[in-house]
């Protein structure tokens, strides 16, 4: 017996009845993202190795042992994007779309990191991801928060979500904090792992994330020394401008002084959504500023502000709460049952699947093929859950239709002129999913 092949591990197939639900989950997103004035942007899936080394910075546990990189046939190393921003500000750059001119750009897709397999944390993931580029004010923060708050609301999970935030100030500052830090963590090293101190002479803020609940406690208690303490003030004054935004909208939030983001490159503003479901991993969306990235990239000084939705963590969730009704079950519209026996029920039966294809676009619509009884084609409508049978009369008149509802049983005899009529009653065809 010949063993088959199976998927790579944290390669997660997505099968028909959940792409369905996750492409209406994508279009409440993609419909909110127009609605604030985004335009989509297509990128690679492969970048060259470099853009993410220069972006993310090299002492991250995503530059260190999650890239997937390979060489190609000319020697050049190349990776699997790992996230999104960097090869949309790379593609910016290279098109000329920062240059005098405010883009708000917004794209979906795969991204892979190689990363312990969890439950909705995939080696290979799917992000939808918002930049705006040219506006450096917290007014441009808090709209983007604004708008993920939309979508939560508009999928009924605000109160299953929580709003972390943070500023981590202007590189100065934190270079000033840093150095503090560093003496506090060499006082207090035994509590922290080898993992974490690895950090304390490359990228001590990432230890802030890393640290465990309980060593968090010990920190606190001993009075561990926090970035607000030295920030710029321009920092101060644009995280507050932006804390009081969030209230006059009425957004929850909580301020993190811990939260700081894996990755290098952001600048002020941080900010996560978390799940309150513990079956959940943790963070469904996160972002933040990264106002030097442009310039880091080659490009003009460019103010910049970002973020990422989960869409596999976002979709777990939405099962945890709505069970199994969430799932949206992949059903055919309509299914055609004819005579298979001669040549002429079969070009009559194409032909009028065809006007109908032709008539409604995004119906979907199946011919029976293979022959078959009566009986074993409608089995056969009931199993691909078609909603009506369209069967060709051959006891009666032969330009008329028998029309049966499957869920309902009952059916109608139509002439093969109203059968389009009949079928836009029945069926929502110019806004099928």
């Amino acid at each position: 017996m010949i063993k088959y092949i199976q998927s790579i591990r944290g390669m997660h197939d997505y099968l028909p009845n959940e792409v369905e639900s996750i492409k209406n989950i994508e279009n409440i997103i993609k419909n909110i993202v127009i609605n604030y004035g985004y335009s989509e942007i297509r990128l690679p899936i492969v970048e060259k190795t470099a853009l993410f080394k220069r972006a993310i910075g090299n002492y991250t546990e995503l530059i260190e042992k999650e890239m997937y990189t390979f060489e190609d046939r000319n020697g050049e190393k190349l990776t699997l994007r790992p996230e999104g921003t960097a090869g949309c500000i790379r593609s910016g750059i290279e098109n000329g779309l920062f240059h005098n001119q405010e883009q708000r750009l917004w794209y979906l897709g795969p991204m892979f990191r190689h990363e312990r397999p969890q439950k909705a944390r995939y080696r290979q993931f799917y992000q939808l991801g918002l930049e705006v580029f040219g506006q450096k004010g917290p007014d441009t923060d808090a709209e983007l928060i604004l708008l993920i708050n939309r979508i939560w609301k508009k999928l009924g999970i605000s109160d299953e979500i929580l709003l972390e935030i943070n500023t981590i100030g202007s590189p100065q500052s934190r270079l000033q904090y840093c150095k503090v830090l560093i003496d506090f963590l060499n006082e207090n090293k035994t509590y922290l792992d080898k993992q974490c101190y690895s950090y304390i002479n490359t990228n001590p803020l990432r230890i802030l994330d890393k640290i465990t609940p309980h060593t968090k406690n010990i920190f606190e208690k001993k009075q561990i020394p926090l970035l607000r303490h030295y920030l710029d003030d321009s920092s101060k004054k644009h995280f507050s401008n932006l804390c009081n935004l969030l209230k006059i909208s009425d957004i929850t939030y909580r301020i993190n002084p811990y939260l700081v983001r894996g990755l290098d490159y952001y600048t002020g503003t941080v900010f996560e959504w978390i799940s309150k479901n513990k079956n959940i991993t943790k963070t469904i969306c996160a972002g933040g500023r990264y106002d030097n990235l442009v310039e880091k990239l080659g490009g003009k000084n460019t103010p910049a502000v970002g973020l990422a939705i989960g869409l596999d963590r976002l979709f777990l969730l939405l099962k945890e709460i709505k069970n199994k009704n969430f799932i949206i079950p992949s059903r055919i519209d309509a299914y055609l049952i004819y005579d298979g026996n001669h040549i002429q029920n079969i070009a009559k039966a194409i032909k009028i699947s065809e006007e109908i294809r032709c008539y409604f676009p995004l119906i979907r619509i199946r011919m029976n093929h293979g022959g078959g009884s009566l009986k074993t084609q409608f089995h056969r409508a009931n199993k691909c859950g078609a909603r009506f049978a369209l069967m060709l009369n051959e006891l009666q008149q032969s330009d008329t239709i028998i029309l049966k509802n499957l869920d309902t049983g009952q059916q109608e005899i139509l002439s093969q002129s109203a059968i389009l009529s009949r079928l836009e009653s029945l069926v929502n065809v110019n806004n099928i999913s």
